[in-house]
């Protein structure tokens, strides 16, 4: 019917009832199935026609800029920032993170991601809305080492961001219900570290820029095709007094990457103490309904080198 998902991003409109009544049937039981066990899940699109990148929490920007001790300009809070991403391999949500250097700076970012259909040049930000077809997370995983050289040259990310990795499930927005609201998702975003809390931020809290405003922005020239993924970028939060946030362990909704903490420490002490990514660590990056029920699944890679 539907070899892949891809194949039914492309005709979605008549794919999706379809689908639809699949799930209902499982659902209740009224069709044989097999137990689907998460582990054993590739990517949901383990090859996508785009990946593209925002950065809709301006806190994680404004905190990069104030680590280095440069001012973030007006236009950030009102322009989003985008890069285009590699979107030929995205790894499966258990595969595992390579290592390679430790100077390349190895990190996690846990972000919302949705996936469009086709999306017109020059859609307004409702119709970049409803253009939104799935939603789910990933590991934008970065070489924080190596992104000063790239950035530098004035063209952007290459080298510094290699594959991601996708939860293994997407679920369509209605099943999200009130969580699922003009564009953002609000839920908190569980991420762990070696088995810790490392962050617990909410993502529908100081997000900048909802997802129509980031679709709207890559298609200002250009249409987007089926099967498009868009990401959020770091989800990040303030503290309750507007300042940087606190890590989990002090009683804060923590972070969604090493980096933030580092940026924290450096504003704080002079100088970053936490280390990035290292042979045998384990990132696990999930989302919990009201019922304490995993939404996508969860990603939940080691490093290995």
């Amino acid at each position: 019917m539907f070899p892949t998902l891809q194949s039914a991003l492309d005709d979605w409109a008549h794919a999706e009832p379809i689908l639809r009544g699949v799930a209902d049937s499982l659902a209740h039981d009224a069709v044989p199935h097999a137990r689907f066990h998460e582990r054993d899940a590739a990517a949901p699109l383990p090859r996508a026609y785009q990946w593209a990148d925002g950065s809709a929490y301006v806190n994680h920007v404004e905190l990069v800029r104030k680590a280095r001790g440069a001012e973030l300009p007006a236009s950030f809070w009102t322009d989003p920032l985008m890069y285009q991403g590699g979107s030929d391999s995205f790894l499966p949500p258990r595969d595992p993170i390579p290592f390679h250097d430790a100077g390349w700076g190895l990190d996690l970012e846990a972000e919302i991601v949705v996936v469009t259909g086709d999306v017109p040049q020059g859609a307004t930000r409702e119709q970049a809305i409803a253009a939104i077809r799935l939603i789910g997370l990933v590991n934008d995983v970065s070489l924080r080492g190596l992104i000063p050289d790239e950035l530098a040259k004035g063209f952007g990310f290459v080298q510094s961001k290699p594959a991601s990795a996708l939860s293994p499930v997407l679920v369509t927005p209605d099943s999200l219900g009130a969580a699922w609201s003009d564009g953002k998702l609000s839920g908190v975003l569980c991420v762990d570290l070696n088995g810790q809390p490392f962050g617990r931020a909410d993502a529908g809290d100081d997000m900048t820029f909802d997802f129509g405003t980031l679709i709207a922005h890559l298609a200002k020239t250009r249409s987007l095709g089926a099967g498009s993924i868009i990401g959020s970028g770091t989800v990040s939060n303030r503290g309750p007094d507007g300042g940087p946030g606190k890590s989990v362990a002090a009683g804060g909704r923590g972070y969604s990457c090493i980096a933030e903490i580092r940026m924290i420490e450096t504003i704080e002490a002079g100088a970053p103490t936490s280390p990035f990514l290292q042979p045998g660590d384990t990132v696990r990056i999930e989302m919990l309904d009201a019922r304490n029920h995993s939404i996508f699944g969860a990603i939940e890679q080691t490093v290995t080198g």
